[in-house]
């Protein structure tokens, strides 16, 4: 071969190269579901968490999610990714390993012979023979050489198994223990059965009632009580029930399983099955990709770092699992549901799987924003929970649970309807809200306000009346009081009834003590707890210390700055987060929990990112004069923190929570205080963003000169206009328009330093006056 003919056929193979890679490129940004990862965060242990994540498969907002089985029945860590044994694939409903699931059941294809022990049928599997999507999954089981393949909607899901030449191919459907039911229908080659495992947060005629149908005719039966098989018997109903059916396949025979479940009846099973039509395996894969993009799509991102894309992308997907839908659409086309509160079906929407205590940061704001009409049917759902309970919740799953602290439910209502999102029956969310403010569960210690009497009287829940966490109680009622006269506000209710929340708004300032200047418990004769330890976790905080729960006062930071003596002493507070060290006192727990061990190894002083109390803290600069330590930090967290591998998390991801801080970040601004309409800026990560609103409208944002030098805002117009606040407002945001940043190396420490480009507090307000 000459050369030149060497190089022309070098540089056309070179140029191919490009314009493929181009090619995918542009198909990538089309396409946003091709960047995610659904394994970020599943390298998770008891001791520590990378995210507590497990790969879900399934729709956005599904009722139904799917996963591969890799932990033992019942076990919260169901998928983690050092193991290298699947065990079946299961219907989930968990939202955290630490709630656990509920409703579960599992399929799992076999060769051989039938085995229903959990243990010996678990088969080994690859990460290399293993493919993961939102919409797809895919694993190839060794020990059968056995290729099994699913695809899910809202409340059904297509399997394929692609089985070997086999005289003895089976599948095993195991409906956990508990109490469940299974029947085999050999005539109709059906599966029907009910699973009523759950660990809480149901009544006693609780179900889930599944259906599966097999496009091949059974060779073999056989029901299992416990662990002994017995063949040819069709139907079962005991603690722990399953079935196993067979056929003989050739080799590359794939059997597809049509699977649907109802919390309802199995009437509404058979007809949520439906929702697979005729189409194939193939199909419904393509309309689940499809939609999956679709969602995704309302944040386009351009950037030349793919890297970056899958984190973002992969943070995108989790913002939008949880809560999930607990409501299916009868035969009307109306929604219903089974309600967890009181047993009955009603009319309506319903959603669950989520804890308040987390999400109503930033992820309800998330869904506020860019899913408002998803927003209001959460809103219905929340009407609905507290007309069949009495309360709002403030941990569902399905229905209360008692975990974590805080009245935020205020909070969700009150940001929703801030934000321009209206419920259908916004009088009866009032009546729920002020409710809860006054009462609290008679059986679910963190529904409601626990220690609302002492907090009504006192202005705080003491240190020593035997309510713990007393302090991050306080401090959240108080925010969750401003939500409530915000709400009250705008409402138009009378001066009366809404002056005593604008009132205990102000409490946070009860539990601060001005020797430390920093929030500390307080006993009941007014005299503040002894001995303190700021850096002690737990006892008047909710997972961490004062130095991570004494900047919850979001509603107004003003106040805090006033308490602390002044912007240039509330500067220092904030820099010393970073500065002391990762010391701690676990003594409380009685060991060092995996959220201590995590703040510990980040090399980020005592900053707390893996865990929710903290995750605004870096925002607050921009109250206080220094918004270039907000840009710096942002960056820093964003790159160090977060990737889109296994261990891609800092800590718990929670329901979403600590993606769409993520996600609101590479934006570049963040809700800091959920109900003010305000969004506060910190940095935008990439080059170039544009939001596709609901409402039809598009807002760009592009950051010229961006790059992980230049992470500062030196200069920013909206619209054309200059602009040198340190906040967006919600209204502005929806309107559209064009957002321009100049990026620089160094800081621009004159812009965003005067009041007037402060966001909101509470002290500022005029109508504060009137407590």
């Amino acid at each position: 071969m000459t050369k030149p003919i060497f190089y022309m056929r070098l540089l056309k193979s070179l140029c191919s190269t490009l314009m493929l890679f181009s090619a995918l490129q542009a198909s990538a940004v089309q396409n946003p579901v091709d960047y995610v990862n659904p394994l970020v965060g599943s390298h998770s242990t008891f001791e520590l968490s990378t995210g507590n994540t497990y790969p879900a498969i399934a729709m956005p907002w599904g009722m139904n999610f799917w996963v591969p089985q890799t932990g033992k029945n019942g076990d919260g860590w169901q998928y983690t990714y050092n193991a290298n044994k699947i065990r079946g694939f299961k219907q989930t409903h968990q939202p955290s390993p630490w709630i656990n699931d509920y409703g579960m059941f599992s399929l799992l294809p076999e060769t051989g012979k039938p085995v229903f022990d959990e243990e010996k049928r678990a088969s080994w599997f690859s990460h290399k023979a293993e493919k993961a999507t939102p919409y797809y999954y895919r694993a190839y089981l060794a020990d059968y050489d056995v290729v099994t393949e699913l695809t899910p909607t809202d409340r059904a899901a297509m399997f394929r198994f692609t089985f070997p030449e086999s005289e003895h191919s089976y599948v095993v459907v195991d409906g956990y223990d508990h109490g469940s039911y299974i029947k085999v229908i050999p005539g109709q080659n059906k599966i029907i059965g009910y699973s009523t495992r759950n660990h809480g947060g149901v009544p006693d005629n609780f179900r889930n009632y599944f259906v599966i149908e097999f496009d091949k005719p059974f060779t073999y039966t056989a029901s299992v009580n416990g662990g002994t098989i017995s063949e040819g018997t069709a139907e079962v109903q005991c603690d722990h029930a399953g079935a196993i059916i067979g056929f003989r396949t050739r080799r590359g025979e794939q059997v597809h399983a049509r699977v649907a479940s109802s919390f309802i009846s199995p009437e509404q099973a058979e007809l949520n099955l439906k929702e697979l039509g005729n189409d194939n395996f193939d199909r419904i894969c393509a309309k689940g990709r499809q939609r999956w993009n679709e969602t995704l799509g309302r944040i386009e991102v351009n950037d030349d770092n793919v890297d970056n894309l899958r984190t973002f992308y992969s943070c995108f997907y989790r913002s939008v699992l949880f809560p999930r839908s607990f409501y299916e659409i009868s035969s009307d086309g109306t929604p219903r549901h089974y309600s967890p509160y009181n047993g009955k079906v009603l009319p309506g929407y319903m959603f669950t799987d989520t804890g308040f205590w987390d999400t109503f940061r930033c992820l309800f704001p998330f869904v506020n924003l860019v899913y408002p009409d998803m927003a209001k049917k959460m809103q219905d759902g929340l009407a609905n929970d507290y007309r069949e309970s009495g309360f709002l919740p403030e941990w569902a799953s399905p229905g209360h649970r008692d975990c974590m602290v805080g009245n935020n439910s205020a909070s969700v209502v009150a940001s929703a309807y801030l934000s321009g999102v209206r419920s259908d029956d916004i009088e009866t969310l009032w009546q729920a809200v002020v409710h809860g403010a006054n009462a609290s569960h008679p059986t679910v210690g963190s529904t409601g306000r626990k220690g609302y009497e002492y907090y009504n009287k006192l202005g705080y829940v003491p240190y020593d009346v035997k309510i713990n966490e007393n302090v991050a109680r306080t401090l959240e009622y108080a925010y969750d009081d401003w939500c409530i006269y915000k709400l009250g506000k705008a409402l138009g209710k009378k001066d009366k009834d809404i002056r005593i929340f604008a009132r205990r708004a102000m409490n946070y300032k009860n539990v601060f003590d001005q020797e430390t200047r920093l929030m500390r418990g307080r006993n009941r004769d007014g005299s503040f707890q002894s001995p303190f330890n700021p850096l002690k976790w737990g006892d008047a905080f909710t997972e961490g210390n004062s130095w991570h729960y004494s900047w919850s006062v979001f509603h107004d930071p003003q106040g805090l700055i006033n308490l602390m003596g002044g912007r240039g002493v509330f500067n220092q507070m904030l820099d010393s987060v970073f500065s002391v060290p990762p010391v701690f006192d676990a003594s409380y727990y009685g060991q060092v929990i995996h959220e201590i061990r995590e703040m510990q190894i980040m090399n980020m002083g005592n900053y707390a990112h893996g865990n929710q109390p903290i995750q605004h803290m870096i925002y607050l600069y921009g109250y206080s004069g220094q918004p270039w330590k907000t840009q710096y930090w942002i960056r820093e967290v964003m790159d160090k923190l977060y990737n889109a591998n296994f261990d891609g998390y800092c800590g718990d991801e929670d329901n979403g929570q600590t993606s769409a801080w993520y996600v609101f970040s590479a934006l570049g601004f963040y809700p800091v205080c959920p109900g003010s309409g305000q969004y506060v800026l910190g940095t935008p990560y990439f080059k170039n963003v544009v939001l596709h609103l609901e409402n039809g409208k598009t807002l760009t944002i592009n950051a010229e000169n961006n790059s992980p030098q230049n992470r500062y805002i030196g200069q920013m117009t909206v619209n054309g206009q200059p602009y040198g606040k340190n906040y967006l407002d919600h209204k502005t945001l929806l309107q559209g328009g064009v957002i321009n940043y100049s990026m620089s190396a160094t800081p621009n420490k004159s812009r965003g330093t005067a009041e007037a480009d402060f966001p909101y507090s509470f002290s500022n307000e005029a109508g504060s006056k009137l407590r």
